[in-house]
Protein backbone atom coordinates (compact mmCIF):
# COMPACT_ATOMS: atom_id res chain seq x y z
CA UNK A 1 0.00 0.00 0.00
CA UNK A 2 0.93 3.68 -0.99
CA UNK A 3 2.75 5.61 2.10
CA UNK A 4 -0.28 7.66 1.98
CA UNK A 5 -2.81 5.50 2.95
CA UNK A 6 -0.47 3.54 5.72
CA UNK A 7 1.37 6.35 7.22
CA UNK A 8 -1.07 9.16 5.74
CA UNK A 9 -0.96 11.99 8.25
CA UNK A 10 2.63 12.63 8.03
CA UNK A 11 2.27 12.28 3.80
CA UNK A 12 -1.02 14.40 4.03
CA UNK A 13 -1.10 16.28 7.27
CA UNK A 14 -3.21 16.27 10.44
CA UNK A 15 -6.65 16.33 8.41
CA UNK A 16 -5.82 12.77 6.97
CA UNK A 17 -8.76 10.32 7.56
CA UNK A 18 -6.83 6.57 7.23
CA UNK A 19 -9.97 4.69 6.61
CA UNK A 20 -11.07 7.01 3.86
CA UNK A 21 -7.92 5.96 2.19
CA UNK A 22 -8.28 2.19 2.67
CA UNK A 23 -11.54 1.94 1.68
CA UNK A 24 -11.13 4.00 -1.26
CA UNK A 25 -8.00 1.35 -1.64
CA UNK A 26 -10.40 -1.63 -1.47
CA UNK A 27 -12.91 -0.42 -4.19
CA UNK A 28 -9.74 0.13 -6.51
CA UNK A 29 -8.34 -2.85 -5.82
CA UNK A 30 -11.00 -4.55 -8.45
CA UNK A 31 -10.33 -4.14 -12.54
CA UNK A 32 -11.44 -4.99 -15.61
CA UNK A 33 -8.42 -8.11 -14.96
CA UNK A 34 -9.35 -8.68 -11.12
CA UNK A 35 -13.74 -8.10 -11.48
CA UNK A 36 -13.95 -10.87 -8.74
CA UNK A 37 -11.85 -11.14 -5.48
CA UNK A 38 -11.73 -13.03 -2.43
CA UNK A 39 -11.15 -11.71 0.99
CA UNK A 40 -7.16 -12.70 0.54
CA UNK A 41 -6.36 -11.78 -2.46
CA UNK A 42 -8.17 -7.96 -1.60
CA UNK A 43 -6.01 -8.11 1.37
CA UNK A 44 -2.74 -8.91 -1.00
CA UNK A 45 -3.66 -6.01 -3.21
CA UNK A 46 -4.19 -3.19 -0.97
CA UNK A 47 -1.37 -4.18 1.91
CA UNK A 48 -3.79 -4.42 4.31
CA UNK A 49 -4.10 -7.20 7.16
CA UNK A 50 -7.44 -9.69 6.76
CA UNK A 51 -9.47 -8.14 9.31
CA UNK A 52 -9.46 -4.86 7.92
CA UNK A 53 -10.01 -5.64 4.79
CA UNK A 54 -12.77 -7.84 5.68
CA UNK A 55 -14.52 -4.47 7.93
CA UNK A 56 -13.72 -3.00 4.72
CA UNK A 57 -15.33 -5.03 2.27
CA UNK A 58 -18.45 -5.97 4.76
CA UNK A 59 -18.99 -2.31 4.79
CA UNK A 60 -19.04 -1.32 1.64
CA UNK A 61 -21.51 -4.10 0.88
CA UNK A 62 -24.00 -3.07 3.64
CA UNK A 63 -23.87 0.47 1.89
CA UNK A 64 -24.55 -1.29 -1.43
CA UNK A 65 -21.04 -0.83 -3.33
CA UNK A 66 -19.79 -4.07 -2.96
CA UNK A 67 -21.88 -7.45 -3.13
CA UNK A 68 -20.82 -11.02 -1.91
CA UNK A 69 -21.67 -14.58 -2.35
CA UNK A 70 -19.93 -14.97 1.13
CA UNK A 71 -16.41 -16.07 -0.71
CA UNK A 72 -15.55 -13.63 -2.97
CA UNK A 73 -16.72 -9.96 -3.92
CA UNK A 74 -17.87 -7.69 -6.27
CA UNK A 75 -18.26 -4.22 -6.90
CA UNK A 76 -21.85 -3.06 -7.78
CA UNK A 77 -23.10 -0.73 -10.24
CA UNK A 78 -23.70 2.08 -7.09
CA UNK A 79 -20.08 2.84 -6.95
CA UNK A 80 -20.75 5.35 -10.26
CA UNK A 81 -22.44 7.56 -7.58
CA UNK A 82 -19.04 7.99 -6.10
CA UNK A 83 -17.67 10.05 -9.66
CA UNK A 84 -20.55 9.75 -12.06
CA UNK A 85 -19.71 12.56 -13.79
CA UNK A 86 -16.65 11.92 -14.25
CA UNK A 87 -17.30 8.41 -16.00
CA UNK A 88 -19.93 9.19 -17.88
CA UNK A 89 -17.70 11.56 -19.75
CA UNK A 90 -15.03 8.32 -20.17
CA UNK A 91 -17.29 5.19 -19.62
CA UNK A 92 -20.11 3.02 -21.07
CA UNK A 93 -22.78 5.19 -21.57
CA UNK A 94 -19.97 8.13 -23.05
CA UNK A 95 -19.70 4.92 -25.60
CA UNK A 96 -23.09 3.94 -26.04
CA UNK A 97 -24.31 7.43 -26.49
CA UNK A 98 -23.63 8.00 -30.34
CA UNK A 99 -25.33 5.27 -30.92
CA UNK A 100 -28.57 5.91 -28.56
CA UNK A 101 -28.76 8.94 -30.72
CA UNK A 102 -28.60 7.12 -33.74
CA UNK A 103 -31.49 4.94 -32.67
CA UNK A 104 -33.36 7.30 -31.10
CA UNK A 105 -33.22 9.09 -34.85
CA UNK A 106 -34.27 6.19 -36.65
CA UNK A 107 -37.27 5.32 -34.59
CA UNK A 108 -38.21 8.96 -33.22
CA UNK A 109 -38.21 7.33 -30.02
CA UNK A 110 -36.61 8.16 -26.88
CA UNK A 111 -33.45 5.52 -26.63
CA UNK A 112 -31.71 4.44 -22.73
CA UNK A 113 -29.17 2.81 -21.26
CA UNK A 114 -29.87 1.21 -17.86
CA UNK A 115 -28.11 -1.15 -15.21
CA UNK A 116 -28.96 -2.78 -12.33
CA UNK A 117 -28.36 -1.57 -8.69
CA UNK A 118 -29.95 -4.66 -6.46
CA UNK A 119 -33.71 -4.67 -7.08
CA UNK A 120 -33.74 -1.49 -9.04
CA UNK A 121 -32.70 -0.18 -12.41
CA UNK A 122 -30.44 3.11 -12.94
CA UNK A 123 -30.52 5.54 -16.26
CA UNK A 124 -27.50 6.11 -17.39
CA UNK A 125 -27.95 7.06 -20.54
CA UNK A 126 -31.11 8.38 -22.25
CA UNK A 127 -31.46 10.54 -25.72
CA UNK A 128 -35.03 12.04 -25.54
CA UNK A 129 -37.17 12.04 -29.00
CA UNK A 130 -39.86 15.44 -29.64
CA UNK A 131 -42.53 13.04 -29.01
CA UNK A 132 -44.07 13.15 -25.20
CA UNK A 133 -43.11 10.39 -23.35
CA UNK A 134 -45.35 8.51 -21.60
CA UNK A 135 -43.05 8.56 -18.45
CA UNK A 136 -40.90 11.44 -17.58
CA UNK A 137 -37.45 9.98 -17.10
CA UNK A 138 -33.88 11.56 -16.39
CA UNK A 139 -30.41 9.90 -15.88
CA UNK A 140 -30.35 8.69 -12.65
CA UNK A 141 -34.08 7.82 -12.51
CA UNK A 142 -34.88 4.27 -10.60
CA UNK A 143 -38.08 1.95 -11.22
CA UNK A 144 -38.55 -1.77 -9.96
CA UNK A 145 -36.77 -4.17 -12.44
CA UNK A 146 -39.12 -6.57 -12.27
CA UNK A 147 -41.58 -4.40 -14.07
CA UNK A 148 -39.52 -3.39 -16.85
CA UNK A 149 -37.94 -4.82 -20.53
CA UNK A 150 -34.68 -3.25 -18.82
CA UNK A 151 -34.94 -4.57 -15.48
CA UNK A 152 -35.62 -8.32 -17.03
CA UNK A 153 -32.95 -8.33 -19.36
CA UNK A 154 -30.68 -7.53 -17.06
CA UNK A 155 -32.19 -10.00 -14.25
CA UNK A 156 -32.21 -12.80 -17.05
CA UNK A 157 -28.19 -12.14 -17.40
CA UNK A 158 -27.68 -12.92 -13.83
CA UNK A 159 -26.31 -16.85 -12.87
CA UNK A 160 -28.80 -19.15 -12.25
CA UNK A 161 -28.49 -18.84 -8.24
CA UNK A 162 -28.30 -14.71 -8.04
CA UNK A 163 -31.39 -15.06 -10.18
CA UNK A 164 -32.95 -17.55 -8.24
CA UNK A 165 -32.07 -15.69 -5.25
CA UNK A 166 -33.46 -12.57 -6.54
CA UNK A 167 -36.36 -13.48 -7.63
CA UNK A 168 -37.14 -15.07 -4.52
CA UNK A 169 -36.40 -12.02 -2.36
CA UNK A 170 -38.52 -9.70 -4.58
CA UNK A 171 -41.31 -7.88 -3.36
CA UNK A 172 -44.07 -7.70 -6.48
CA UNK A 173 -46.42 -4.64 -5.76
CA UNK A 174 -48.55 -4.48 -8.96
CA UNK A 175 -48.34 -1.02 -11.07
CA UNK A 176 -51.09 -1.59 -13.29
CA UNK A 177 -53.23 -4.86 -13.44
CA UNK A 178 -50.67 -6.04 -15.83
CA UNK A 179 -47.91 -6.40 -13.86
CA UNK A 180 -46.27 -9.71 -12.86
CA UNK A 181 -47.81 -11.13 -9.72
CA UNK A 182 -45.66 -14.04 -8.74
CA UNK A 183 -42.52 -15.27 -7.97
CA UNK A 184 -43.41 -18.10 -10.38
CA UNK A 185 -44.42 -15.75 -13.65
CA UNK A 186 -41.64 -13.47 -13.12
CA UNK A 187 -38.98 -16.94 -12.97
CA UNK A 188 -40.67 -18.14 -15.98
CA UNK A 189 -40.67 -14.80 -18.07
CA UNK A 190 -36.69 -13.86 -17.20
CA UNK A 191 -35.44 -17.72 -18.44
CA UNK A 192 -38.01 -17.60 -21.71
CA UNK A 193 -35.44 -13.90 -22.11
CA UNK A 194 -32.47 -15.30 -21.39
CA UNK A 195 -33.29 -17.70 -24.05
CA UNK A 196 -35.00 -15.02 -26.53
CA UNK A 197 -32.46 -12.34 -25.98
CA UNK A 198 -34.56 -9.46 -25.41
CA UNK A 199 -37.92 -8.44 -23.55
CA UNK A 200 -41.34 -6.81 -24.73
CA UNK A 201 -43.05 -5.55 -21.44
CA UNK A 202 -46.68 -4.17 -22.43
CA UNK A 203 -48.10 -2.07 -19.20
CA UNK A 204 -46.83 -3.45 -16.70
CA UNK A 205 -44.91 0.04 -15.35
CA UNK A 206 -47.69 2.20 -16.75
CA UNK A 207 -50.59 1.30 -19.05
CA UNK A 208 -49.75 3.11 -21.65
CA UNK A 209 -46.26 2.82 -21.84
CA UNK A 210 -45.26 -0.52 -23.98
CA UNK A 211 -41.07 -0.99 -24.10
CA UNK A 212 -38.36 -3.27 -25.91
CA UNK A 213 -34.80 -3.88 -24.40
CA UNK A 214 -32.04 -5.80 -25.26
CA UNK A 215 -28.79 -6.88 -22.96
CA UNK A 216 -25.47 -5.38 -23.57
CA UNK A 217 -22.24 -7.60 -23.01
CA UNK A 218 -18.84 -6.24 -21.94
CA UNK A 219 -15.90 -8.60 -23.67
CA UNK A 220 -16.44 -11.37 -21.55
CA UNK A 221 -19.89 -12.11 -22.01
CA UNK A 222 -21.35 -10.63 -18.85
CA UNK A 223 -24.31 -8.74 -18.57
CA UNK A 224 -23.53 -4.77 -17.80
CA UNK A 225 -26.66 -2.80 -19.14
CA UNK A 226 -29.47 -2.51 -21.36
CA UNK A 227 -31.09 -0.54 -24.30
CA UNK A 228 -34.43 0.44 -24.56
CA UNK A 229 -36.83 1.87 -26.72
CA UNK A 230 -40.60 3.07 -25.33
CA UNK A 231 -43.37 3.58 -26.59
CA UNK A 232 -47.40 5.12 -26.28
CA UNK A 233 -49.29 1.85 -26.24
CA UNK A 234 -52.40 3.58 -28.10
CA UNK A 235 -49.83 4.50 -30.68
CA UNK A 236 -47.61 1.16 -31.15
CA UNK A 237 -48.58 -2.39 -31.30
CA UNK A 238 -46.58 -5.29 -29.37
CA UNK A 239 -46.17 -7.11 -32.51
CA UNK A 240 -44.59 -3.89 -34.61
CA UNK A 241 -42.38 -3.46 -31.40
CA UNK A 242 -41.18 -6.96 -31.88
CA UNK A 243 -41.07 -6.70 -35.45
CA UNK A 244 -39.62 -3.66 -36.17
CA UNK A 245 -37.78 -1.81 -32.94
CA UNK A 246 -36.62 -4.93 -31.62
CA UNK A 247 -34.31 -5.84 -34.47
CA UNK A 248 -32.87 -2.04 -34.47
CA UNK A 249 -31.96 -2.00 -30.75
CA UNK A 250 -30.38 -5.60 -31.41
CA UNK A 251 -28.34 -3.60 -33.88
CA UNK A 252 -27.24 -0.77 -31.25
CA UNK A 253 -26.57 -3.49 -29.15
CA UNK A 254 -24.00 -5.24 -31.70
CA UNK A 255 -22.37 -1.06 -32.02
CA UNK A 256 -21.73 -0.72 -28.30
CA UNK A 257 -20.63 -3.93 -27.72
CA UNK A 258 -18.29 -3.66 -30.36
CA UNK A 259 -17.10 -0.34 -29.24
CA UNK A 260 -17.02 -0.97 -25.68
CA UNK A 261 -14.69 -4.47 -26.42
CA UNK A 262 -12.38 -2.56 -28.27
CA UNK A 263 -12.21 0.30 -25.83
CA UNK A 264 -11.45 -2.07 -23.23
CA UNK A 265 -8.55 -3.84 -25.05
Amino acid sequence: MPEATTNGRQAFGPHFVQSVARALAVIRSFSDRRPTLTLSEAAQETGLDRATARRLLLTLADLGYVRTDGRHFELTPRTLELGYAYLSSLSLPEIARPHLRELSRRLNETATLTVLDGDEIVYVGLVASTRLAAVQISLGTRFAAYATSMGRVLLAGLPDDELEKRVANLRLEPRTERTVRTPEELRAELYRIREQGWALVDGELETELRGAAAPVRDRSGEVVAAVNVSVHADRIAPDTVAAEYVPEILRTVGLIERDLAGAAG
